[in-house]
């Protein structure tokens, strides 16, 4: 089989090519499978057809692993986010309203009332001064109490009513907005974290790789071992054909009293023990088919028919490969490598951030504040100038700036940790731990893909070994029973003589399928090991110098 060569598919597109598979895979009907990707997967009365590089690429979309793999990838950006966010502006509006339906005197029981109340005093005594001073002989002192009630009759010919209550400074109506903005300048923890997410964002996406690479792995191995059980089954079939045709043959023998009883009876007993097979077989064969589709994510009760057969083009590409080479390139291909490395530098930020407790953090802040107290009555009281006792009537717009103030502030904020019980120094020693046991699991894991490269190797070779020996081993099983059904014909040889060569043949025939799977199988897994991405496996050199 050729090696695949196949580029990743955006969800969309995979998702059309299964709709057109279940459409019946006709060209036609690819428009109408784009505009049917919601339900691509739903299940098909008609079977589908699929090759092992349309599998690939519908489970590289579908597989409910990849599809929790890509979810850790999104989750990880929207953590790059938040981090960012903490070394970003922070700005805060606020507004509020209060109705003040009854205010305290803020001067009750105090001598501040009286100096309040003095202030009608003032008026009347500046009044009487000026009678006396003045010229015109009309012009006369009066009592306070005139004066009062000469001021009460001019408010009156104004129309103004002067509001009572027991505190002269209650305002009903009071609102509050306010912009805040404060900026961060240097918060080592949060520099820290933004890197920190960023390494976790190319670690999710790493592991995202290597799922796809082991994906493409074992999608590989339920088509192979689907395809070996169902050309088993073929085997088996045609062996209890020929086991029939050798029971016919004996029992007819018999009948002419030219064979012996027994050998009747033992085609029959091995006739029911192959029909047993054959139905394990084929019960081994659907368990596979279906695990084949349970691995591409597809509904289970969806008929699949597989386009594909056991077969190996060229089994040399990799004979030269030194265990050296395919180390060194699974050691700069691996995923999950680089992803060991990325959580050795996440182990390395997390101390960077406990260590940041040590330093200060600095921000600058801006405050912008607009309150008002505007009461119900806007209505002001203008004196004649001329004339105390005569007034007129003024009203203010709601947003008049005697009711509206503005406030604005800017500042720095500077906040350092002395001394808190040595927490930040346990911490900062518990954060060096773990960048040790990272850097422990990064060897453990080298060395498990060493260890998993050389096993790979070796199982491709010697399932290439196996295959050159069942060729040649196929070539005799049928060389032989073509003697002996020659024989037989001829009347030199029995039918046990044909049936044996017969089970001879079909175990070969079993056991170079079984060996071409294997090899199949070890090639997959040993680019598996080496990290080869899909579609770039001819780009491999791997060939020792």
């Amino acid at each position: 089989m050729n090696h695949l060569i196949i580029d990743r598919f955006k969800p969309a597109c995979a998702a059309a090519l299964l709709a057109a598979l279940l459409l019946g895979g006709l060209p036609g009907a690819w428009p109408a499978a784009a505009q049917l990707q919601s339900a691509a997967f739903e299940p098909q009365a008609e079977p589908v057809t699929m090759t092992l590089d349309e599998a690939i690429q519908i489970a590289l979309v579908n597989n409910y692993a990849i599809r929790n793999s890509r979810l850790d990838v999104d989750d990880a950006r929207a953590q790059v986010r938040g981090a960012w966010g903490q070394v970003l502006p922070a700005v805060d509006a606020s507004s509020g309203y209060t109705r003040n339906l009854k205010t305290a005197n803020p001067f009750a029981g105090s001598a501040a009332g009286d100096f309040f109340s003095g202030f009608a005093f003032l008026g009347w005594l500046s009044f009487n001064e000026q009678a006396r001073t003045d010229d015109d002989p009309a012009t006369i002192p009066i009592s306070f109490g005139e004066f009062t009630d000469r001021q009460a009759r001019g408010l009156d010919e104004a129309g103004i009513v002067l509001s009572g209550g027991d505190n002269p400074f209650a305002v009903e109506n009071q609102f509050q907005n306010s912009l805040n903005i404060s900026q961060t300048i240097f918060n080592g923890s949060a520099f820290a974290a933004i890197a920190g997410a960023e390494r976790l964002k190319k670690a999710f996406e790493r592991g995202v790789d290597r799922q796809e690479q082991v994906l493409i792995d074992q999608v590989r191995q339920a088509f192979y071992q689907t395809l070996l059980t169902q050309e088993q089954a073929k085997v088996a079939a045609q062996s209890v054909l020929r086991t029939r045709r050798t029971r016919d043959e004996t029992a007819r023998r018999v009948s002419q009293g030219v064979a012996p009883k027994f050998q009747r009876l033992s085609a029959e007993v091995q006739l029911t023990n192959l029909e047993t097979q054959l139905v394990q077989i084929q019960n081994q064969s659907a368990s596979a088919l279906d695990n084949f589709k349970f691995t591409l994510g597809i509904p289970v009760e969806q008929e699949v028919q597989l386009r594909g057969s056991l077969e190996v083009d060229d089994y040399t590409p990799y004979v030269a490969v030194s265990v050296q080479d395919a180390f060194g390139a699974a050691f700069q291909r691996r995923p999950d490598l680089e992803q060991a490395r990325l959580n050795v530098e996440l182990r390395q930020i997390n101390k960077r951030i406990a260590r940041a407790d040590y330093l200060p953090r600095l921000s600058a802040f801006a405050n912008f504040s607009y309150s008002g107290s505007v009461p119900d009555n806007r209505t002001f009281t203008i004196s004649d100038p001329n004339d105390p006792f005569k007034f007129s009537a003024g009203r203010n717009d709601f947003f008049s700036n005697s009711y509206w103030q503005p406030s604005i502030n800017v500042g720095f904020s500077l906040t350092w940790n002395i001394f808190n019980g040595f927490q930040t120094t346990s911490l900062v020693q518990q954060r060096q731990i773990e960048v040790e046991r990272a850097e422990i699991e990064l060897t453990q894991l080298q060395q498990a893909v060493r260890l998993e490269v050389e096993t790979s190797l070796r199982d491709l070779e010697t399932a290439r070994q196996r295959i050159v020996s069942q060729e040649k081993n196929v070539a005799n099983a049928e060389l032989n029973y073509t003697y002996a059904s020659t024989r037989l014909a001829e009347g030199v040889a029995t039918p046990l003589e044909e049936r044996d060569a017969s089970d001879q043949l079909d175990q070969s025939r079993i056991n170079y399928l079984q060996a071409v799977y294997d090899y199949l199988i070890a090639r997959s897994a040993f680019e598996t090991a080496v990290g080869v991405p899909l579609g770039q496996q001819s780009d491999i050199k791997l060939t020792s110098n």
